[in-house]
């Protein structure tokens, strides 16, 4: 380090209640202990935006590690948490804070707290069934959901109802904290702009790809993120859409596999394991990321392209919808292998090769865009 480049001002070593120590004026070995006695006295909180910390911690040359484990991920999101966090009380900064992220827990709470009732009054919690449809599922189908779960799966579809708003600073958190742990960016992006299409998006405005899904779209990818075993698997399914022949929209996808999840909530096939657990937006969320990893795991072992994206989404609704509960058993082993270091769902396969094209050129069917032959009902929400 250079003698002359750095002193400490004195408020600083005020604060620590050590004298101000000019690093030019004193041995090699005063001017070190200054330095460590100057560093004790900075609070956490300051020491993350330390001018030398900084310099020591800087990326070199760009460098990633080849494998990120669960652990470097964890402990990146508590480093992360540092300046978020008041010294003298430990509690949370405001959440305004700009470029603060925001939990599922937390996006949660606020759809818990802010009236909703005009969105309510759209919502058709269960499938309209009539003639030997209603019999066939009063006779063979699952059972219903506890009364005292009905009122979760109403918030859970009342969301699907609620639009993006970019002058709601909650959903600009949200939108910002999936660009972040999708990317590994460190900055924030506008609501706008094309970066939403590199993530598979189909135009430069997130809210115009929701139909159907609404803000439930973007809180399953804010759930999908926000845990570090899910985020890897995210990581590695985003990987996979950009593969230059297997490549399809990452984000446009999910909305997609969000539906899937409506649907089913709606048809009553996630009720039995609603019941057993006494929760409803932790099975979805849960039905939700499993089915999204065995799509990825058809789409990369059956080397479907974009052009399959209907006929895919459709069986694999279907397949869903049957069989939830070893859908999620599926999720469960693959989350223990994560932790493990020894899941991975690209395998050796290498996605690198010509650039993607940008979603909007790629012509997607979503599972709304296939006539349904089924008689169970219609896709409203």
């Amino acid at each position: 380090m250079n003698e002359n480049s750095h002193s400490f001002n004195e408020k600083e070593l005020r604060d620590g209640q050590v004298e101000s120590v000019s690093a030019g004026s004193s041995a090699p070995c005063d001017k070190d202990s200054s330095a460590l006695l100057a560093f004790r006295g900075i609070s956490i909180s300051e020491l993350k935006n330390h001018s030398v910390l900084q310099a020591l911690t800087a990326e070199a040359n760009g460098w990633e590690p080849g494998v990120v484990s669960t652990e470097v991920l964890q402990a990146q999101e508590e480093w992360e948490a540092v300046d978020s966090i008041h010294p003298e009380t430990g509690s949370r900064a405001s959440v305004d804070q700009p470029g603060q992220l925001i939990s599922f827990s937390e996006a949660l709470q606020h759809f818990q707290t802010v009236d909703l009732s005009s969105f309510k009054k759209r919502i058709q919690p269960t499938i309209r069934r009539t003639g030997l449809a209603a019999l066939r599922h009063y006779l063979f189908g699952p059972p219903k959901l506890h009364q005292g779960l009905r009122e979760e799966r109403d918030l859970v579809l009342t969301i699907a109802q609620c639009g993006l708003d970019s002058q709601d600073p909650m959903h600009g958190r949200v939108l910002q904290t999936i660009y972040k742990k999708l990317t590994g960016s460190k900055f924030d992006c506008a609501l706008h702009g094309d970066h939403w299409e590199d993530l598979g998006f189909q135009g430069t405005n997130p809210a115009t790809d929701l139909r159907g899904a609404g803000f439930l779209a973007l809180l399953h990818l804010l759930y999908l993120v926000m845990d570090s075993k899910t985020l890897l698997m995210a990581r590695e399914i985003l990987r996979l859409s950009r593969h230059h022949i297997q490549q399809f929209p990452f984000c446009l996808m999910s909305v997609n596999i969000t539906r899937i999840a409506i649907q089913a909530l709606r048809e009553e096939c996630l009720s039995r394991e609603c019941n057993r657990q006494q929760k409803v937006i932790p099975v979805v969320n849960s039905f939700y990321a499993a089915t999204f990893l065995r799509l990825a795991h058809v789409w990369r072992t059956q080397h479907k392209t974009i052009s399959d994206s209907g006929f895919v989404l459709k069986d694999l609704e279907m397949s869903a919808k049957k069989s939830p509960r070893r859908l999620l058993k599926t999720l469960e082993i693959y989350l223990a292998g994560v932790s493990k270091g020894q899941a991975s769902l690209l395998g050796t396969q290498k996605c690198s090769g010509p650039q993607a094209p940008h979603s909007k050129d790629l012509t997607f069917i979503g599972v709304c865009d296939l006539p349904s032959h089924s008689s169970e009902g219609t896709w409203l929400i």
